[in-house]
């Protein structure tokens, strides 16, 4: 595992470093600035981000939490002061984990591994959100079509169903995707 360290205190990163490799994470890049920090994460390509703020600006914080939502990866932020403002923004950043006064090096490993946990759920359930609203989509658009068929070709449902289907399964295509063009040619002559 190759874990990026996010840290403009020294003191403070060595502590996270020290935390990673007695948890056996011996490949870690520290990145001490936040100066061009996405474009540094992108060289670096970690598995895993954890960024640690002591005592957390604004402006810093909004870098930061834009940075997790480029970068698809786990992130765990450790800072020494917070409010419900910035636990809420970094939640909607996608922080996998946001630990406020609480930098130990027996503490990171746990932490990691719950980043890294809560990143994976978070991603399985996204993923398995998409294909239902995909799903969805093409349900609506293969109602559409068998409407447009249904009225232009005086067929039943069923019927129109099995136009759809067999011209999916002549031309290897999903059922959505030749619905879609039935309804894309029916707007077009419908003009």
């Amino acid at each position: 595992m190759h874990v990026a360290v996010i840290e403009e205190n020294s003191v403070r990163a060595a502590i996270l470093v020290d935390g990673l490799r007695e948890a056996g994470i011996t490949s870690v890049e520290v990145i001490s600035s936040t100066d061009g920090l996405l474009r540094r994460l992108t060289a670096v390509d970690p598995d895993v981000i954890i960024i640690g703020l002591e005592n957390p600006r604004r402006d810093v914080l909004e870098q930061m939490f834009q940075v997790s939502k480029v970068v698809s990866r786990p992130v765990a932020m450790f800072v020494d002061h917070t409010d419900t403002d910035m636990i809420a923004a970094a939640i909607d950043a996608g922080v996998s984990a946001y630990v406020v006064d609480g930098l130990r090096k027996d503490r990171v490993k746990p932490i990691v591994e719950t980043a890294i946990s809560r990143f994976n759920a978070f991603d399985r359930l996204q993923r398995e959100l998409d294909a239902a609203r995909s799903e969805l989509a093409g349900r609506k658009v293969i109602e559409r079509a068998k409407g447009i068929l249904m009225k232009t070709r005086q067929v039943s449902e069923e019927e129109a169903y099995e136009l759809l289907r067999r011209a999916a399964m002549n031309d290897k295509r999903k059922v959505a995707d030749i619905a879609q063009s039935v309804v894309t040619a029916a707007s077009l002559l419908e003009k």
